[in-house]
C-alpha cells in the first residue's frame, strides 16, 4: 500500500477527527484512482470520506490493545528516518547510474 498511510491506532494522544478524515479521503483517492473528484462525481466522492472517517473514528474507539501508547514524535523521527534511508539510496543508485552512463 501506500508509505503515506500513517497507522492511528494506540498513539498518545489519541488520533484527531482530522486525521480520521485524512485518511479516509488518503483512501478514498486511492480507490478512486484520482486526487480530485470530477464535478459529476464530486458528491459520491466526499460522501464516501465522512461515510470511511466515521467507520475510521470508531473503529479507532473500540480496538483494545494490550501495548502501551505509541508516541507520535517518536513515530514521527521513525518515518522521516526511514524516508531518509530511502531518498538516500535512490540519490546514490541515480549517481551510480549517471557514472556508468559517462563511462560507457
Amino acid at each position: 500500500m501506500c508509505r503515506n498511510i500513517v497507522p492511528l491506532n494506540n498513539l498518545e494522544p489519541a488520533a484527531t477527527e482530522a486525521e480520521c478524515h485524512d485518511a479516509a479521503l488518503q483512501f478514498v483517492r486511492k480507490i478512486a484512482g484520482t486526487t480530485a473528484p470530477s464535478r459529476a462525481n464530486e458528491a459520491a466522492f466526499g460522501s464516501a470520506v465522512e461515510e470511511i472517517a466515521q467507520v475510521v473514528s470508531r473503529l479507532l474507539g473500540e480496538l483494545v490493545t494490550a501495548a502501551p501508547p505509541k508516541n507520535r514524535e517518536d513515530e514521527a523521527a521513525k518515518r522521516r528516518a526511514r524516508s531518509a534511508e530511502r531518498y538516500e539510496a535512490i540519490r546514490v543508485f541515480q549517481a551510480e547510474k549517471r557514472a556508468a552512463r559517462a563511462d560507457a
